[in-house]
């Protein structure tokens, strides 16, 4: 019988529910136990993938192609699976299922309410993530997005309420993660805002077995003795949680306080004896690097430091395993033009260019990547950066001196880059984003067969341009190699440079597939690259 184990949060947002239930999820698979974790937000957006990185952060990409909240890209670092777009709830997915299927008819002319069918299709979802076919999963965590209060969020924890009673109390967990405000003025930490918080949770009818509490300073007795008094939750059941130097700790810090033990004997769970010796292992390489090395980080979007999420989780990865220090530096691609590069870039050993939409910028780029060229400079350019990286070599070196994307200037005359399903010789038509998991075959010999040391690969992507195959000659007779191409549908997926110490560019997004205990192999041969440049110990 599989478990379930509901995740609320309350007094403010941002207060760590994704980090949690991933590190729950670490702390149930070191016992040996099959584990998922699903997201509910409860936004009206279908899926994050129109939202804007300075209001959510990044869109996390999914083998199967789904655009979803952030909190899945740590769900699979911790846990280490690949998830899929059943993972990923929001009310607008919902509210769009149970729409299309009034119009089809299929509730046969019943008024269609927010009670059941709303709640009873956030129940499905949560129950299809055990596969027909598949033996059923141990334990499927949810966390349910927001604070509790919020309006938008009632559905799904009237939905999570029912289902208790649906499969039987002992099935199922309910875990709230609330914040401690510390008074500096009074010298003490206030419990009552969490008070509050429980009171809304068990007005609607759900009580909390476990409390996680973030806090700033170490709660007294007399705090956790008020709220297991108030609160009607054993004293035992009260998790302290204060903030660390990674949030690889997390598990370890969780571990130690025994809420692995309690999750198991409250759900009865069979298991194995805890093993997390590789992720202690891990987090010690990490806080005890042996060196440092200088990330320039280049984007549209890096005032918000989560719209780059993935990609500086990759970095870190590629340091634990080397005992690396990553020292990013992130800079606004509109603000390169204005700058001296030589000054602004002093001390960068390696100069990384993410992904991105629209033509702000880019000019500014175009600038970095020649600089990282002529410099011989360790680069990484991902998607967009892949395409300026092409657009600059064709302009400088190929002298197609107004070379550009279509997406940049629709009217270039030399359109190295063009829109999927206008490209020639692509087997791809009508199709305006290409997004998921996808297979690109690798050349022998080349620094990508190096890396990945295979012939053929699978990563994700989300792009809607494509270099264009028409130019492939032109760039063949140069100092480019293109050494990775998908050959179903024809379509270039990295490039690499020659008579340079590391220069590459990738279509697809690396970052999505990289894990603390096993790093990408693409972010590793980078920073191994960079700490050539000049490595320094720490």
């Amino acid at each position: 019988m599989t478990k379930y184990i509901f995740i609320t949060g309350g007094v403010v947002s941002s207060i760590g529910k994704g980090i949690t239930a991933a590190s729950i999820g670490r702390i149930l698979k070191s016992r040996g136990l099959r584990v998922t974790i699903q997201k509910h937000d409860p936004y009206l957006n279908v899926d994050a993938g129109t939202m804007s990185p300075f209001q959510h952060g990044e869109a996390f990409i999914t083998n199967d192609g789904a655009q979803t909240d952030l909190d899945l890209g740590h769900y699979e670092r911790f846990i280490d699976i690949n998830l899929s777009k059943d993972n990923s709830i929001t009310t607008g997915k919902i509210y769009n299922t149970v729409i299309s299927r009034e119009r089809k008819g299929d509730f046969s002319g019943k008024t269609v309410q927010i009670i059941p069918h709303i709640t009873d299709e956030i129940k499905s979802s949560i129950k299809r993530l055990n596969k027909a076919g598949q033996t059923p999963l141990d334990v499927i965590i949810v966390e349910i997005g927001g604070t509790i209060g919020d309006i938008e969020g009632l559905p799904f924890l009237e939905a999570i309420r029912q289902f208790r009673n649906d499969i039987g109390k002992e099935n199922v967990l309910y875990i709230h993660l609330s914040f401690f405000p510390y008074l500096k003025a009074a010298k003490e930490i206030k419990s009552k805002p969490t008070q509050h918080s429980i009171k809304e949770l068990r007005s609607i009818g759900i009580q909390p077995d476990l409390l996680i509490c973030r806090a700033q300073a170490k709660l007294t007795e007399s705090v956790k003795d008020k709220i297991s008094l108030f609160c009607d939750i054993p004293k035992d059941g009260i998790i302290e949680m204060r903030d660390v130097e990674s949030i690889y700790e997390v598990p370890l810090v969780l571990e130690e306080q025994g809420l692995g033990n309690l999750i198991v004997r409250m759900l009865q769970l069979s298991t194995e004896k805890p093993d997390l010796k590789e992720w202690r292992e891990m987090v010690n390489r990490l806080y005890h690097p042996e060196r440092k090395a200088s990330i320039a980080v280049i984007g549209k979007y890096v005032r918000f430091k989560d719209a780059y999420l993935s990609i500086n989780e990759a970095l870190t990865h590629a340091g634990i395993d080397m005992k690396c220090k990553i020292e990013t530096k992130l800079l606004d691609a509109d603000l390169l033009l204005k700058n001296d590069l030589k000054n602004l870039l002093k001390g960068i050993q390696g100069i990384l260019i993410h992904g991105g939409i629209g033509r702000k910028g880019i000019e500014g780029i175009v600038k970095i990547i020649k600089f990282a060229r002529e410099e011989k400079i360790p680069f990484l350019g991902i998607c967009l950066g892949m395409e300026c990286a092409l657009i600059e070599f064709a302009r400088n070196e190929l002298k197609l001196v107004k070379a550009n994307s279509v997406e940049f200037d629709p009217d270039t005359p030399y359109p190295i880059f063009d829109l999927l399903e206008r490209l020639e010789e692509v087997n791809i038509k009508d199709e305006s984003l290409r997004i998921g998991s996808y297979s690109c075959n690798l050349t022998k010999g080349s620094i990508a067969y190096k890396i990945y040391q295979r012939d053929r690969i699978e990563e994700r992507h989300r792009h809607s341009y494509g270099f264009n195959n028409r130019y492939l000659s032109k760039f063949e007779q140069s100092d480019i190699m293109f050494s990775g191409v998908n050959l179903e549908n024809n379509l270039v997926e990295i490039f690499e440079l020659k008579n340079h110490p590391w220069f590459i560019g990738t279509q697809f997004h690396p970052e999505f597939k990289s894990r603390p205990n096993r790093p990408h192999p693409l972010f590793k041969s980078f920073l191994e690259a960079a700490i050539k440049m000049n490595s320094s110990e720490v």
